[in-house]
């Protein structure tokens, strides 16, 4: 076997699974050159602070409405199909933000492009399921979600040196140029798709419930719970380093990239552990390291401290792909792509006042919310010990 071929079959490349991690890094690589900068953008454009919050608001609540339609549409007419009705919702977004003549216009732009965010993570979920045996879809997540990552690590800083060039407006317009010309090429990959997916069921949203299994559900109480973890938290993170531990922006972007390098590290040996031994010792690893990381914050006192502590929030990665095989191997397979939209409809509608009570939490003192958001990832952590064991994967 050619080494090549060594590493396609170590990597879990299957064809249609490769075309849509692909398919992933090409968009997201086009949009991350602007959206970091949206906030910015708005305000150029006359939109008031609390506006800009209503923004940010907007995109959480259509993140979560948008994923059982999403699945909907893939079970429904095919992966291929979905992908090209996403992406061609999307880029209806990137015009009118292009084209806007003022902030108003970029709330109707957020309800076209979330399309591609939201509607396509079912359909790239079926589509690695679909596409791969049981033991090596914790493989094909990681690959899938290292692909999703890196553009967020270097297409900011292209982005960024662009805007400063050109400035705000200008700027953000030519990433969006790019992006729609990126778009063209997207749907050509997306057309060499072929995966067939399992008979579409026709039933409603409350037989894709009923479909559920006690260990799904079980994993989605869970997964609340350390999303709230996260949700309280991550958002303070900034505010508590640089305004409590007078931290630089600059060191804190180090942070970041210490955490950033800790994820892409770890994705491939640890999905290659679960696809051998089992998911269940790794999302437990990745649970702990949620409950860990805000404790491990404000338990900081210094610079070594803080990268200690963003290596552990790195380490949250460490059983993402063997959560999402989890919950792959527990869905129906004709009710797949359903299945995945359903338990992220849930899981973003139960964690969205998380943000907003940590906000108020801090009101009280800085450290409080990252306290209380260790407290709920512990118990996340304990009651998937519980109760959720292995499944035998479909």
């Amino acid at each position: 076997m050619r080494w090549h071929d060594k590493i396609i079959r170590y990597l879990s490349l299957e064809r249609n699974v490769t075309i849509a991690s692909s398919a992933v890094f090409l968009l997201g690589f086009g949009e991350e050159l602007w959206k970091k900068f949206l906030p910015k953008y708005l305000e150029a454009l006359g939109a008031s602070v609390p506006v800009i919050g209503l923004f940010g608001t907007a995109e959480d609540f259509l993140d979560a409405i948008y994923q059982y339609p999403g699945g909907w549409i893939a079970d429904r007419f095919g992966r291929r199909r979905a992908f090209l009705v996403f992406l061609a919702l999307a880029t209806v977004g990137y015009l009118i933000y292009l084209l806007g003549p003022s902030w108003p216009y970029a709330f109707v732009g957020l309800a076209f492009v979330m399309a591609w965010q939201s509607m396509a993570s079912p359909a790239i979920f079926a589509v690695i399921g679909d596409a791969l045996p049981p033991n090596k879809r914790a493989m094909g997540f990681s690959v899938q979600s290292i692909l999703k990552r890196v553009p967020i690590v270097i297409a900011p800083i292209i982005g960024g040196v662009i805007i400063t060039r050109r400035g705000v407006v200008s700027g953000v317009h030519v990433g969006l140029i790019v992006t729609l010309a990126i778009a063209s090429v997207t749907g050509l990959l997306i057309r060499l798709i072929n995966v067939q997916p399992a008979p579409h069921f026709s039933v409603n949203i409350f037989g894709v419930w009923r479909s559920f299994q006690s260990g799904l559900k079980r994993l989605l109480i869970s997964d609340i719970f350390i999303r709230t973890c996260e949700g309280m938290a991550d958002v303070l993170v900034i505010l508590y380093v640089t305004n409590v531990l007078h931290v630089s922006t600059a060191r804190f972007g180090a942070l970041l990239a210490i955490l950033f390098t800790t994820t892409l590290i770890i994705y491939v040996p640890t999905a290659r552990a679960a696809d051998r031994v089992g998911r269940r010792p790794f999302i437990i690893a990745t649970f702990c390291a949620f409950a860990l990381y805000p404790w491990a914050i404000i338990a900081a006192s210094n610079f070594i401290g803080l990268a200690i502590a963003f290596i552990i929030g790195g380490l949250r990665e460490i059983g993402e792909p063997a959560r999402k095989a989890m919950i792959v191997d527990f869905a129906t397979p004709q009710l797949r792509a359903r299945t995945v939209g359903l338990y992220y409809l849930l899981r973003s509608l139960a964690i969205t006042p998380a943000a907003a009570v940590g906000g108020l939490l801090w009101n009280l003192k800085p450290q409080l919310p990252f306290l209380i958001a260790g407290a709920f990832g512990v118990a996340g952590t304990f009651l998937f010990l519980a109760t959720v064991r292995e499944q035998p994967a479909s």
